[in-house]
């Protein structure tokens, strides 16, 4: 199943009257303005998602800032915003759907087939010419959507721990973690969010930011999996991403699937981590 949706194929769609749920997921840390901004503009039809409060469960020093969402209030949420059975989804934000695409990975996550981001999110329909509509919209109808989590891996803190550690004799890993989150924080330069600075031992550098073009887009799949093979992640190993709270790690599993390489989501991420005194911190490059 393709994860991506250009904005002419998307037009196509609305232009032609095919079913579509639409689902608008304007967030972004420390910013409680998406449903001020979807207000002010969005795809017609689209319904307005909020990441904090349907997307994830209460955070916890014990399951992060962003847990997954119960099975159950996850399939509630979906069915408020009109998802059906056998009716495709396009999630969107604002552009390079850091946001979008937890979305994205949480209804693929619980067995919702076709579900694609919108490549270039609102930026780019708006650059299209693509109608807009502003206020809130209701969902179509009510969905009746049955989720059934599994369908995409997830990890914990000790798979984390097995993948990224070294093997005897100077092995490789038994599998790659990448870290989705920038730079400076991987390298524990800064950190303004979590209760300490640094990143998982042997986890490999891999932000977000690289998996798109200066438009919001997308890069093209060959230049996805050079990427991803130069960091090690070829698919020859068990892959697993984490980022500060779960979010945009499910971004970098988009790019990975864009590349052909199956990667699982390590939930609790960064948050959860380094909550735990227990758990070691690396930092530098």
């Amino acid at each position: 199943m393709d994860v991506l949706l250009p904005v002419t194929d998307l037009q196509a769609l609305l232009a032609a009257g095919a079913p579509v749920v639409l689902l608008d997921v304007r967030w972004a840390l420390g910013d409680a303005g998406g449903r001020d901004r979807y207000r002010a503009g969005h795809v017609p039809g689209a319904v307005f998602v909020d990441l904090d409060t349907e997307l994830a469960a209460p955070p916890s020093p014990a399951l992060g800032r962003h847990p997954l969402p119960a099975p159950a209030d996850l399939e509630a949420a979906a069915r408020r915003w009109g998802v059906r059975d056998g009716v495709p989804v396009v999630v969107y934000d604002d552009g390079p759907a850091l946001a979008a695409a937890r979305a994205w990975w949480l209804l693929r996550w619980g067995g919702v087939a076709d579900v694609r981001i919108l490549d270039g999110g609102w930026a780019a329909w708006a650059a299209a010419g693509g109608a807009r509509a502003t206020g809130d919209d209701a969902a179509a109808g009510p969905g009746d959507v049955r989720l059934t989590p599994g369908s995409l891996p997830v990890v914990d803190a000790d798979d984390v721990a097995r993948l990224a550690s070294p093997g005897a004799g100077g092995a490789p890993s038994a599998g790659v973690v990448l870290d989705a989150r920038a730079g400076e924080r991987f390298r524990g330069e800064v950190e303004q969010v979590d209760p300490r600075a640094g990143h998982v031992p042997g986890a490999v550098s891999a932000p977000t930011a690289a998996n798109v073009g200066p438009d919001g887009r997308f890069l093209a799949r060959d230049v996805l999996a050079q990427r991803f093979s130069a960091l090690g992640a070829d698919g020859s190993r068990p892959v697993a991403v984490y980022c500060g709270s779960g979010v945009t790690a499910a971004h970098e599993i988009a790019a990975l699937a864009v590349a052909g390489v199956e990667a699982a989501l390590y939930p609790g991420s960064w948050s959860q981590w380094s909550s735990d005194p227990d758990r070691p911190a690396a930092t530098g490059a």
